[in-house]
């Protein structure tokens, strides 16, 4: 069996036409990126994880209550619009959020391979989810943050064959993080800007 980011879908293997962004593919890839905490191995995560799911239940009843109408992320907002409860909409702004703070998080890691993912992901919570949160949400985070597995433990998941043969390379092993992130780091930028154009995040 390959290791844990050839199991998942990738976000870069997410579709996307004139009409938007693939919905089913991106929340499949969606549910990759959840599993990706259990590679972290800290209970302190199980706040993102559970949010994430939660964000990601929410996008896909929608598609499963009007899928003619949700066959892209972008479809799937605009026809919520007029509803006294946007559900979806909210949801999925909040999952483009989480998503955000993990990539960036594992983008910084990248970048600074003398660091600790400690430093990766504290940088990551300033820079997205922090602004968003109270005063006992950030508490949580910050325990979250202090609770990273050494770097060197994570990469070493990320490389191991679950069926107990050679683990992958770490070239390989980057080279399917980063094409995995910029992809992700894509869709996010454009339904960041799809979501402030067409004001579809106020009142929540």
């Amino acid at each position: 069996m390959a290791p844990y980011l050839d199991t998942v879908k990738s976000f870069a293997d997410v579709p996307i036409t004139v009409d938007g962004i693939d919905t089913l593919v991106f929340l499949e890839a969606s549910q990759g990126l959840v599993g990706l905490f259990d590679l972290l191995g800290s209970a302190a995560f199980s706040v993102v994880q559970s949010d994430l799911k939660g964000n990601i239940a929410k996008v896909r009843a929608r598609y499963d209550a009007t899928p003619s109408l949700s066959g892209t992320l972008q479809k799937l907002v605009m026809n919520e619009q007029g509803e006294k409860k946007r559900v979806a909409t909210e949801g999925l702004m909040w999952l483009l959020r989480g998503l955000s703070f993990t990539c960036k998080a594992l983008q910084f890691s990248q970048a600074n391979k003398g660091d600790e993912l400690s430093a990766a992901f504290s940088k990551s919570y300033e820079e997205t989810l922090k602004k968003f949160h109270n005063f006992v949400v950030k508490g949580l985070f910050t325990v979250a943050m202090k609770a990273c597995p050494y770097r060197s433990e994570f990469y070493a998941k990320l490389a191991a064959d679950p069926d107990g043969g050679a683990p992958a390379s770490q070239e390989r092993v980057d080279e399917a993080l980063n094409k995995w992130l910029t992809a992700l780091s894509a869709i996010v930028e454009q339904m960041e800007t799809f979501y402030e154009s067409g004001g579809y995040g106020k009142g929540f």
